[in-house]
């Protein structure tokens, strides 16, 4: 194994052509006040793979591949399962139960 750092993120944006961009959050208690701290760093990565968005995926520090882009994305640690109608069938059946429901007050 190589002394490359690694680390997991979220895939956030995956519009560019085998470039992803990755989220980096972590969690700490500051060292001289004791609270919790939210920290995220968004860097790019070199995406062979394929990811989509919200996809958990471990990165691989490398080589400047680009100006910008100095990880390439190692393994999917998690897939997102996502539907285009996500919340709409909700919708869509509340419309048409409150349309039933006129149709029968005004028969």
């Amino acid at each position: 194994m190589n002394n490359r750092r690694r680390m997991t993120g979220v895939v956030t944006s995956n519009k560019m052509t085998k470039t992803v961009v990755v989220e980096i959050t972590r969690v700490f208690r500051h060292p001289l006040y004791r609270k919790v701290v939210h920290s995220s760093k968004r860097v790019k990565a070199h995406d062979e793979i394929g990811c989509q968005i919200g996809d958990q995926v471990q990165i691989v520090e490398s080589r400047p591949l680009s100006r910008d882009k100095r990880w390439v994305v190692e393994s999917v640690v998690k897939r997102e399962i996502r539907t285009a109608d996500t919340g709409v069938a909700d919708l869509k059946v509340e419309i048409v139960s409150e349309e039933t429901e006129a149709n029968d007050d005004s028969a």
